[in-house]
């Protein structure tokens, strides 16, 4: 009887982790593969107020770009959108000032960088190696641009700081310089905030 109680749990447990957020699944989105037997903490769907400036498409190789294995970074799970005829969608995107290429990077975001830049690197997983954030982009996203909308992949940056996969939405883009336009370019200043006590 013990033998047949245990082997109807391996299967039932089998199962659950096979069909459990599977690759190719309905609704068009997908996890990292490393990542397919966790849970990816938020949402691939927009937000209400995007929702209806979007259209869901599949397109796998874009999709695989923006995925990463954890602790690496990128996405841990994404949705291909195809950005509407006739809308203008204004993205952000915090930059490194020493690299003028980074201005243009793949990844955006759908708010104004705010708060602590601590906390900003927490939310979006970017270690200080890749940037001091001390430059910001704010740029129009055209009509009929591809991208994956997801929340953000694990990232280690040193021995000492290793940022969690994080709810908040991140947008990739491959080609970001064709994509957008009607960019403006803001510096970073202090602001010290006291310390409640």
């Amino acid at each position: 009887m013990k033998q047949l109680t245990f082997a109807a749990m391996a299967i039932l447990l089998s199962g659950c982790s096979n069909s459990y957020n599977a690759p190719g699944s309905t609704d068009g989105s997908r996890m990292a593969d490393t990542n397919k037997h966790t849970q990816c903490p938020g949402t691939t769907a927009l937000p209400p107020a995007l929702a209806d400036k979007f259209i869901p498409i599949e397109d796998p190789e874009l999709l695989a770009q923006s995925l990463g294995e954890t602790d690496q970074g990128k996405l841990c799970q994404g949705q291909v959108y195809r950005v509407k005829e006739d809308t203008e969608i204004p993205l952000y995107r915090a930059w490194n000032s020493t690299n003028p290429n980074s201005k243009m990077g793949n990844w955006w975001a759908f708010s104004v960088p705010a708060g602590s830049s601590s906390q900003y690197r927490q939310q979006y997983e970017i270690c200080y190696q890749w940037s001091p954030l001390d430059r910001m982009s704010s740029c129009t996203l055209k009509a009929n641009t591809k991208v994956v909308v997801g929340t953000g992949q694990s990232a280690t940056c040193s021995e000492y700081l290793t940022y969690p996969t994080s709810v908040e939405q991140q947008i990739y883009i491959d080609q970001a310089d064709t994509a957008l336009e009607e960019c403006n370019t803001f510096t970073g200043h202090f602001d010290w905030q006291p310390i409640p006590q």
